[in-house]
């Protein structure tokens, strides 16, 4: 199986060293992943050491390696965020909407303010962006499609309802949406997407794929077999991968 979703820096936690790619390739080894990708934040750009990555994924030709890159996307910045992805041969780039008009709201310290809005018109407010960010054409996948619950403030309207303009985007583009296992361990305490999304998003035959959204080597691979399972549960027989932005078709 496979994990799309992997930081190798974390928040700058550790350096782009052979070592540490060695520990994120060892626990895939250990999870019985078949592929790995690496997917660090944009803003640490010019730390990234991708050509790195590809060296090292040749010690392990028993694992496949893809290299990708997560975009902070915010509205006014895509030609910025064009030129960057020009400047590398990336395997595929998840799109995700982490701010507000600069209000960084996934951060811990920003519980509080998130329940000051009108949970409509957050859950709304960020739809929107993920709607835009779909439609630009830069991106093969959209990350934790649901990011706006993690500090469990939900809407008065049916989620699938303020989410639908959003998902028609990311079907008419082309771009998958991944199963993101970490929100399991935020105080939402579940999968991003929420199950009746995904159920959505099969009936709609938007494509699915994986990640962990590790952070640290240790949580490479958490939780994927369990979200295989809930795909397969709701027939889903098939998720996708990339190399060179192309889509790959992967049997579940």
């Amino acid at each position: 199986m496979l994990d799309l979703h992997v930081h190798l820096l974390g928040h700058l936690d550790r350096e782009a060293t052979k070592s540490n790619i060695r520990a994120f390739l060892k626990q895939a080894k250990n999870k019985n992943l078949k592929q790995i990708g690496f997917a660090d934040h944009d803003m640490y750009w010019e730390k990234l050491k991708l050509n790195l990555l590809r060296e090292i994924a040749l010690e392990y030709p028993e694992l496949q390696v893809r290299v990708g890159l997560e975009v902070d996307y915010q509205e006014g910045r895509e030609n910025q965020i064009s030129k960057m992805l020009t400047d590398f041969p990336f395997d595929y780039v998840i799109g995700s909407v982490h701010q507000l008009g600069g209000w960084f709201f996934d951060y811990p310290e920003e519980e509080t303010n998130h329940r000051q809005w009108e949970p409509d018109d957050l859950y709304s407010a960020y739809f929107k962006l993920v709607e835009k960010a779909a439609a630009s054409g830069l991106f093969n996948i959209i990350g934790h499609f649901d990011l706006i619950k993690i500090f469990n403030v939900r809407p008065k309207t049916d989620v699938r309802i303020l989410a639908a303009r959003a998902l028609e985007a990311v079907k008419d583009c082309g771009l998958a949406i991944e199963i993101n296992t970490n929100g399991r361990y935020k105080p939402v305490q579940e999968y991003y997407p929420e199950q009746k999304l995904i159920e959505l998003i099969g009936k709609m035959e938007i494509p699915f794929t994986l990640g962990s959204d590790a952070h640290e080597a240790a949580v490479v691979g958490r939780d994927i077999q369990e979200a295989c399972q809930i795909l397969k549960t709701l027939g889903v027989q098939e998720i996708v991968s990339f190399t060179r932005r192309n889509q790959e078709i992967i049997k579940l």
